[in-house]
């Protein structure tokens, strides 16, 4: 499927923006419109100005190893033929069976690395795809896998791929943002659970209902005691905005509980440079806890009708809005006081996070 002519030159300019970001600089984007007898080009400059933020500095323990520059992407075995691979924002994994390969998901941002990854330690094909859920940012280029493989996925995340492949009023391509396309259909799904025996491996599927995303499994290797769930935990790290733009907050905060009935020793959450632990679920767990706790006594502390003398009842978007952020900020400086240089970007993030939780707390 064709990408659309701008978004191309869209995706560049972002990239040539964020590259600039480190000193002033203009920038020219150029884009050629899709609609006229004679398309003229469009040139704009735009200068970018490093932005003065003050942030707090990035805990130790949010860091993870080096990714080689020269590859661009780190692959380690964690044990008996199970790889993770990262290129610093994204990461995931796959096994060697001696029968196959066996590979979860597809970022974008990762790509065609993963496949050099994959033939840097066998020379075993691509047999087995498995995607953790529908997201575009994680399974967004699976499109570079075989297409004779066996693709593997939750009843759930079949039907909504299902949708958007058949839908006529759908805007843009799927991942066309994020540099993916549209997808190979899953080939075999399940409900709750599936076991995936290929060679000398083994991996445990289960679905126990909506957490990030309906459809979003629990990923288990029981020989090498390695459990993955993206885009729930995010090692060394609060998680990323809007609760990691969960769909289910409630199921959001319990499937920290169901991460820990597993018998596992490594994390593996999706994002980032570092593995995860037990301790690291805990850690993020108590997060989670607190963001509840302290948007419920925010709701307590913060006075509506105060709000209202100063704001007034005629505009009641206005009124809400005022009001609602200043339960989000009380919320916001509870959390700070104790997580503030534990997990690296809680005070990029904590504030959505605590906006988020409020709400399910009034809604939910």
């Amino acid at each position: 499927m064709k990408r659309p002519a701008m978004l191309v030159p869209f995706l560049l300019a972002l990239v040539l923006i964020f590259a600039a970001c480190a000193r002033e600089v203009p920038v020219t984007v150029v884009a050629t419109p899709t609609s006229g007898p004679t398309p003229t080009p469009i040139v704009q400059e735009v200068v970018v100005t490093p932005s003065p933020l003050e942030v707090a500095p990035i805990p130790s323990t949010a860091s993870g190893p080096a990714i080689p520059q020269e590859k661009g992407y780190l692959v380690e075995e964690i044990k008996d033929g199970l790889y993770w691979v990262t290129e610093g924002v994204y990461n995931t994994m796959f096994l060697t069976t001696g029968e196959g390969v066996i590979v979860v998901d597809a970022p974008p941002t990762i790509g065609e690395k993963l496949l050099r990854a994959i033939e840097e330690v066998t020379d075993e094909p691509i047999t087995h795809v498995i995607y953790s859920h529908t997201h575009a940012d994680h399974i967004g280029s699976a499109s570079m896998y075989p297409s004779d493989a066996i693709y593997i996925a939750h009843e759930e995340t079949a039907a909504q791929l299902s949708v958007r492949a058949n839908d006529p009023n759908q805007p843009y391509p799927f991942g066309a943002f994020l540099g993916g396309s549209p997808v190979p259909m899953p080939t075999i799904t399940f409900d709750d659970r599936f076991t995936l025996e290929v060679g000398n491996q083994v991996l445990e599927l289960e679905y126990r209902g909506p957490n990030h995303k309906p459809g979003n499994i629990f990923i288990y290797a029981p020989k090498q005691k390695v459990l993955m769930l993206v885009d729930v935990v995010f090692p060394g790290w609060v998680p990323f905005k809007n609760l990691a733009v969960t769909e289910d907050v409630v199921g959001f905060v319990n499937a920290h509980d169901e991460i820990l009935t597993f018998d596992f020793n490594t994390f593996i959450g999706g994002h980032w440079t570092r593995l995860g632990t037990r301790e690291d679920v805990e850690i993020q767990k108590e997060y989670v806890q607190d963001l509840r706790v302290n948007s419920a006594q925010a709701f307590q502390t913060v006075d509506f009708f105060a709000v209202a003398q100063e704001v007034g009842f005629e505009n009641p978007f206005l009124l809400f809005d005022v009001y609602l952020d200043r339960v989000a900020e009380e919320c916001n400086d509870l959390t700070l006081a104790k997580w503030l240089g534990r997990l690296g970007g809680a005070d990029v993030f904590t504030i959505d996070h605590c906006w988020v939780m409020l709400e399910s707390l009034r809604i939910d």
